[in-house]
């Protein structure tokens, strides 16, 4: 059986009058959007075009909450409470299931954004003000969580399905982590070098950490290439020709997880 694996972008990120990534040139290489839901980026009007975009691609939508952190892009940690977490995500979900089901579509997934879903993978707290919102909101949703994370165990104990991901564009320490993008050979913008990296992690479930480590994912369903990684497009692009060319069906996560 040949290996199944969906491929995410976050996109909708641009608001007002500044423009982030190219969000029609990417679409038709992936199969699920993560859409900013106006918290660290997107507003209304992007919010629209980003869904109406999906639909005319096939592309499943899911939510990409963040922290409330417009000036950092949702980078930078933030100290909340589990209620705050929970309504936080509530509010920003709920956004975007207007939009959807407006086009006439409705959620997939959801993904948390930047600092919390880095902090969600190690803070049992923020990860069950996550899953508490996904709970209250719609329990068919998939969660998008590293695999072995704090986050992708509390979905599994509360009986979500999980959509184990991995960074295409990211380098890895040897503890499974993304490295920080403040430190040397944290993005990967090479397309041969991301695509040898993408089939290596679908067809084995492990990479190598920046140390020369190995690092093992137990399981893969999904796989990332960021919007706003330099040549994001041309990365898109080659990531989705050179995973079918291996022999690996892509395709949306919500069909096979």
């Amino acid at each position: 059986m040949k290996p199944k694996i969906d491929i995410n972008c976050d996109l909708g990120e641009s608001y007002g009058a500044f423009t982030m990534g190219n969000d029609a040139a990417i679409m038709p290489n992936i199969t699920s959007a993560n859409v900013a839901c106006g918290f660290h980026g997107g507003d209304p009007v992007t919010i629209s075009r980003t869904v109406k975009l999906a639909k005319k691609s096939a592309v499943a939508v899911g939510a990409h909450p963040g922290f409330p952190d417009i000036m950092g892009f949702g980078r930078r940690e933030m100290q909340l409470t589990r209620e705050e977490v929970e309504k936080y995500i509530i509010y920003q979900i709920g956004a975007l299931q207007q939009f959807a089901r407006v086009a006439g579509m409705s959620l997939q997934h959801i993904k948390p954004h930047g600092a919390m879903y880095n902090m969600a993978a190690k803070d049992s707290k923020l990860a069950d003000g996550i899953i508490g919102a996904m709970r209250a909101v719609d329990m068919q949703l998939i969660v998008f969580a590293p695999p072995k994370s704090t986050l992708a165990k509390a979905a599994e104990k509360a009986g979500l399905r999980t959509a184990y991901e991995v960074f295409a564009d990211r380098a890895y320490n040897s503890d499974g982590s993304l490295v920080s993008r403040s430190n040397p050979g944290a993005i990967i913008n090479e397309p041969k070098k991301v695509v040898e990296r993408a089939v290596k992690m679908v067809e084995e479930k492990a990479a190598l950490s920046v140390d020369g480590k190995i690092v093992d994912f137990v399981d893969i369903h999904t796989i990332c290439v960021h919007s706003d990684t330099m040549g994001a497009v041309k990365l898109a692009t080659a990531l989705k020709k050179g995973l079918v060319k291996a022999g690996i069906t892509v395709e949306k996560v919500g069909k096979f997880v």
